[in-house]
């Protein structure tokens, strides 16, 4: 969910300003490379309709869009660098590294780092002769690259979200920037490929804060104009204690990936909305306002009003607690808004995998009283009884017999034989017919709505819960309804 209202906000800002919304692959750290991920993210954002201008899959003249493809380019960048004394190498090993960090713990240094002061005492081209460094170079041992962070600075920038976030340079550690395998890290390919690509706008979690001041001083040592950043939220638990994770997901029943995702090192499987019978534009609703606020009391927006209506500076600086039942309400008011004839084809999609067959019309006509009570598509298949011919009081309903039991009265079969009569010469057979006839037997008998009204429904619908029984009823057909009227006295009469 992060990841994708990252994406999400990245493309409303573009589009609202003119801009190109960039997909770049940050795979410079092998390590941590994970099959199918690529695909699932490709998938993932399309499914959202969230679709790059450029991307490794679309392509863009900025391209290649996969940093593993871009490797040849980083090493001069990092030459560059140490020519202009703003980086260093650095032959230490990891041995020595440790002895360093040990010394440091040793001395009361809470969080031992290389940095201005350390690397004096390290084995690094600020320290060594330079014919040593060439001889180092030359006989090919191994070395890292390392910024040359400036001692006694304030560094100091405007997030568009937080305002002016300034941090001392005595904070800031010499990062490696280029690694002994030939590959950068992401510190510096993402500097060298967002001022490549021409980014203006980098919008990305909080999480990234921290780097940011190493960011600012890159872009200076470069001598580049720096994009503007935005540092998001975080996403918390329903509770509010702590950032959300995928393991609050499974242990709350409720998904934290747009997809369904099973993680190949582990086997791990995580649900997905779209799995879930979320619609991709109810999951897009809920996460644009998960740290958003328009300003007004709206809370259901099409993508064209997001992008007019978005901007950076209404987005919170606190986190953004993630409400599950919130989730679910966004995708029910969509279902509702939803064409009856496409739930209809959606229901009778999934009644077919069950072997109950429906005509179109039909089903359209169902949907439109089932969605009322539905946050899924799914939810309307407990309306099954509208389509399955033959009383629903079977004995696999075990609930709806217990409750006609306490419900029965006797004196309810003769207004259920008076209700048949009139609905066997009712004309025509509509819901507001089939309402009339109902309340013309209430008069006649004197009786009360809550006498009758539930053993009408659960002769005829088998639950106490649904749509309007007239609508029911009309939709059923006569002959349909007074069949299942006749069967649930036989049964109630059995009981006398």
């Amino acid at each position: 969910m992060g990841g994708v209202r990252t994406a999400l906000y990245n493309c409303l800002f573009a589009r609202k300003h003119g801009g190109r919304f960039l997909l770049r692959i940050e795979d410079t750290d092998q390590t941590r490379y994970v099959p199918g991920a690529e695909e699932y993210i490709r998938e993932a954002l399309d499914w959202c309709g969230l679709t790059p201008d450029e991307s490794p899959w679309v392509g863009g003249p900025d391209g290649p869009y996969r940093q593993s493809e871009r490797k040849a380019g980083y090493r001069r960048y990092a030459d560059e660098l140490i020519a202009k004394d703003q980086a260093y190498y650095a032959f230490d090993t990891a041995e020595e590294l440790e002895a360093m960090r040990d010394r440091m713990k040793a001395a009361g240094v809470a969080a031992p780092a290389y940095n201005a002061v350390t690397r004096e005492h390290m084995k690094n081209s600020l320290t060594l002769p330079a014919d040593e460094v060439k001889a180092r170079l030359v006989g090919g041992e191994p070395y890292v690259v390392r910024l040359k962070v400036p001692r006694q600075r304030e560094v100091r920038f405007e997030d568009i979200i937080r305002g002016w976030v300034v941090v001392h340079s005595g904070h800031i550690d010499d990062k490696v920037l280029f690694k002994s395998d030939g590959m950068p890290t992401y510190h510096l390919a993402n500097i060298v490929d967002d001022h490549l690509m021409g980014i203006t706008h980098v919008i990305r979690g909080e999480e990234w804060l921290p780097s940011a001041p190493l960011h600012v001083l890159l872009y200076e040592a470069f001598g580049w104009e720096r994009p503007q950043f935005a540092h998001l939220p975080l996403i918390l638990k329903p509770d509010g204690n702590g950032k959300l994770s995928k393991r609050d997901g499974d242990r709350l029943g409720f998904p934290v990936f747009p997809l369904d995702w099973t993680d190949p090192n582990t086997g791990e499987k995580s649900s997905g909305y779209r799995e879930r019978g979320y619609y991709p534009e109810a999951f897009v609703n809920m996460l644009a306002l998960l740290g958003w606020n328009p300003g007004t009391e709206q809370e259901l927006f099409t993508m064209d009003q997001l992008v007019e209506a978005f901007s950076l500076e209404r987005v919170n600086k606190s986190g953004a607690r993630f409400d599950p039942d919130k989730a679910r309400w966004f995708n029910q008011q969509y279902l509702r808004q939803c064409p009856d004839e496409e739930l209809g084809a959606d229901l009778r999609t999934r009644l077919a995998e069950k072997g109950v067959q429906v005509a179109p019309e039909r089903a359209a006509a169902a949907a439109h009283l089932l969605k009322e009570r539905a946050t899924f598509v799914e939810d309307m298949l407990d309306g099954a009884y509208l389509f399955i011919p033959g009383s629903p009081l079977n004995k696999d309903n075990e609930a709806a017999l217990a409750e006609l039991r306490k419900r029965w009265k006797p004196e309810a079969a003769e207004a259920m034989e008076t209700f048949m009569e009139h609905l066997t010469n009712l004309a025509p057979f509509t819901a507001e017919a089939v309402g009339r006839a109902f309340d013309q037997v209430l008069r006649d008998k004197g009786m009360k709505l809550g006498q009758v009204m539930p053993v009408y429904r659960l002769f005829v619908a088998g639950r106490m819960q649904g749509p309007g029984m007239f609508e029911v009823s009309a939709l059923l057909g006569r002959e349909e309804v007074i069949a299942r009227l006749r069967a649930g006295l036989e049964r109630c009469r059995t009981w006398a």
